[in-house]
């Protein structure tokens, strides 16, 4: 590079590093214009400078590559708390000027960026939601390479740049996530180059990937499938030069890899390029505090002079530093930065702060799901046909992954389950994307699919939130029991659709939907270690704005609710469905109607007249209590004909609670309406029994609530053996309602004993014959 050049990268990278320190420490005195005093010093410092100066370094020659070539581009920043570098940038752009007028690009928007910075009223200390071209949230680790990819995915034009720290890199996530290069399509996929930061510590440790041999870790990330490119050094001018001379090679060679395949039609699985970047911590900061070493060392990891007011040495020391930066060079009289300064700075949306790809809601397109009436099954009468509720979406999902090929914007994800979870069909418009060896045994593999399995729920989760975060449309299919793995991950992604929210300038994504199957009730032959329905109460302690939680009894409600979660914005929608075959209780437009309301009364099923007020209410939410509940209504109707029951199903969890606490909830009168303020419920629910009582606690009925549910009692066994362990059976709950209706124990105490006598001739009977009671196996409704 000409010397021009280089120092004109040199320029921006100071004024980077000059604005991150600005931010972490001042709230006055922006340009220094006069000597440093004790009140221009922030009282609490808060931020992370370690990072910041490789941050700024990529981002300085990104910029310049990004400009040169035209070259669409998205950056994924793994050390998120590295905020204040990302923040300096966007606003040397202009893009975060662009986004906050207030924070104007002259001295006195600079003083608000400083002030603002992990200030009370302003922005947090890492990349996030606030922060103009992100799409990552910076508050966890281990995630940024997943969501790199998960962008780059049918974005053929975009070169996605991920920085991952040396401490990251120690995640288990982050490590499963190398394995992304291998379901890269390098004709319509775009191109991921990471970028590898060793700066050698983390808080207060080595990191594993800055301390073994060169050679070694060479080795680890050739066997990734990378070329690695190593950039090296201390001395500014020697590393500008070599990351120059690194980001061209690696852009070429991107450039090639995606001629060959697209215009070239070569098949083979490509060795993409990457970048090992090995810098200071702290660079060109304070060398040492105290007598003690600070620049390279984990002393530099946060706040290098900690007590600036307090101590005039550290003042000094903080003015010098700065100054070393010679802002007068890169900023002009009146604060905005010079022409050398903004030399390599792209233009308009080619800005990394201002990129379209990380405003996804600027370039999505409404999904095209088909009438549900081509794949809804027919309904003559209800609980007497069964279906397997995911094999019926299965075909829904097929004719959505045809009706995209030329669009290519849905992909179906899952950790090696498609099929298990009867959603194979999507086969018949999409393979599973595949770009490793190929056998002759292997079936449905593609090297242009866009159905995406690897056997890391955290993959998996991390590829869907970066194609949704940049435009696009998806659903994580997973075992119930193992979508704990990503609790803090849709953690983070609730959080960041929370703040989305309030940013106007922000544009609704499409929501991140779960299928859960494959669920606690029927693991019939993986036990005890695949049960567990606690997802639900994990996503129900988040925002009510953005969690819904769905379970719906058969294949039509979940057609239905199907068609609403892949249409719906901004949320974080669970679905819980079984595989095996299910009672179909509801036509079309009678789910629809369900659907709708949420919850509701099943009049044909319960044996009301309309004349009174029901003596027992049985409700039920999830696929097999509600079979459990209408068997349980067709035992009280033959053996307790007098008594007036009521069945509620629940679809949509969320009404249970007040509407003054969640968006779908329902008002206490029509909440009183359906469930009575004090008849007996008995609610027959599909996970822990608590978490009910939690939702309707405030409800004037709930002491007459009793719920049933899953009590973390289970084993290898049969369907019906499953609830007869947690108490949900249809026997039991006959006796529920001999126990709390009024007055009716002592009448009906020889049903009672007939219940009893069949829950006990059931566990005889399996013990015998390893299957269920005829009586259970070949039950139907019975009508009227």
């Amino acid at each position: 590079m000409h010397d021009e050049e280089l120092r004109a990268l040199d320029a921006h990278w100071r004024a980077a590093n000059y604005l991150a320190v600005g931010q972490i420490y001042l709230m006055g005195n922006p340009l220094l214009a006069e000597p440093l005093r004790p009140e221009h010093v922030k009282p609490r410092l808060l931020g992370h400078w370690g990072t910041s100066p490789g941050l700024n370094l990529v981002h300085t020659h990104l910029n310049r590559v990004i400009g040169a070539r035209g070259q669409r581009g998205l950056a994924v920043w793994g050390p998120g708390h590295g905020g204040p570098a990302v923040l300096a940038n966007a606003w040397l752009e202009g893009s975060y000027s662009q986004t906050y007028p207030d924070v104007s690009r002259d001295a006195a928007g600079m003083g608000r960026l400083f002030r603002q910075f992990s200030f009370p009223g302003g922005v947090p200390s890492h990349v996030a939601p606030e922060t103009p071209g992100s799409i990552h949230e910076g508050g966890e680790l281990g995630y940024s390479l997943s969501h790199a990819y998960g962008a780059a995915f049918d974005h053929p034009e975009l070169l996605v740049t991920c920085v991952i720290g040396d401490g990251e890199a120690e995640t288990g996530p982050l490590a499963a996530s190398w394995h992304s290069n291998k379901f890269l399509d390098p004709v319509h996929d775009g191109a991921v180059l990471p970028v590898l930061h060793l700066n050698g510590y983390k808080i207060a440790n080595p990191t594993v990937l800055a301390r073994i041999p060169e050679g070694e870790l060479d080795a680890l990330l050739r066997g990734y499938g990378h070329e690695p490119l190593h950039v090296t050094g201390d001395d500014p001018f020697a590393v500008h030069s070599a990351m120059a001379e690194a980001m061209d090679t690696a852009l070429d060679r991107i450039a090639g890899i995606q001629a060959a395949a697209r215009e070239g039609g070569e098949r083979g699985r490509p060795r993409w390029p990457m970048i090992v970047l090995r810098t200071p911590k702290g660079w060109t900061g304070p060398a040492e505090v105290d007598g003690l070493p600070v620049e390279g060392t984990w002393r530099a990891h946060q706040v290098p002079l900690a007590a600036v007011r307090d101590n005039p040495q550290h003042l000094r020391q903080l003015e010098a530093w700065m100054r070393s930066y010679r802002p007068q060079e890169l900023f002009d009289e009146d604060g905005a930065p010079t022409a050398q300064v903004l030399a390599c700075v792209p233009e308009g949306d080619l800005r990394l702060g201002a990129t379209p790809y990380a405003n996804g809601g600027l370039l999505l397109r409404d999904l095209p799901v088909p009438p549900l009436e081509r794949f809804a099954v027919e309904v003559d009468k209800p609980g007497v046909t069964l279906h397997e509720p995911t094999r019926i979406l299965g075909g829904l999902l097929e004719r959505v992954m045809a009706d995209t090929a030329g669009r290519r914007d849905f992909r179906l994800v899952g950790p090696d389950e498609t099929a298990s979870n009867r959603l194979d069909a999507v086969y018949e418009a999409s393979g599973k994307a595949w770009q490793a060896e190929v056998l002759p045994v292997d079936e449905n593999l593609d090297r242009h699919g866009r159905v995406m399995e690897i056997l890391s729920e955290h993959t998996c989760q991390g590829w869907l939130e970066g194609y949704l975060l940049t435009g696009r449309h998806g659903l994580f299919s997973c075992y119930e029991a193992f979508v704990h793995i990503v609790d803090s991950m849709v953690n983070q992604h609730v959080k960041w659709l929370r703040t989305t929210r309030k940013l106007a300038w922000r544009r609704p994504i499409a929501s991140l939907n779960y299928l859960l199957t494959s669920h606690v009730w029927r693991q019939d032959h993986n036990g005890f270690s695949h049960q567990d329905p606690g997802f639900i109460d994990h996503i129900l302690n988040k925002a009510p704005e953005v969690v819904r939680v769905y379970l719906p009894p058969d294949a039509n409600t979940l057609l239905s609710t199907a068609e609403h979660v892949l249409h719906s914005r901004d949320h974080v929608n669970v679905v819980v469905a079984g595989k095996q075959p299910c009672f179909d209780w509801l036509d079309l437009d009678a789910a629809r109607a369900h659907c709708a309301r949420g919850a509701g009364v099943w009049q044909w099923a319960g044996t009301e007249d309309g004349t009174r007020e029901p003596d027992v209410v049985l409700a039920c939410a999830g696929d097999v209590p509600t079979q459990e509940v209408l068997a349980a209504a067709s035992l009280i109707r033959r053996h307790l004909p007098e008594l007036a029951v009521r069945v509620v199903n629940v679809v949509d969890l969320a009404r249970l609670l007040p509407k003054d606490e969640h968006p779908h909830g329902m008002a206490d009168p029509a909440y009183d309406a359906l469930f009575t303020r004090d008849k007996p419920v008995i609610f027959a629910y599909h996970g822990y029994p608590w978490l009910i009582h939690r939702l309707a606690y405030r409800r004037t009925g709930h002491a007459h609530l009793h719920v049933r549910g899953y009590k973390e009692i289970g084993t290898t066994t049969t369907p019906f053996d499953m609830v007869v362990r947690n108490d949900l059976d249809r026997f039991r709950l006959v006796m529920d309602v001999i126990d709390r209706v009024p007055g009716l124990a002592v009448r009906a105490a020889p049903v009672r004993q007939l219940m009893e006598d069949a829950r006990l001739r059931h566990h005889a009977w399996i013990r015998e014959h390893g299957t269920d009671l005829p009586e259970v196996a070949e039950w139907t409704w019975p009508g009227r």
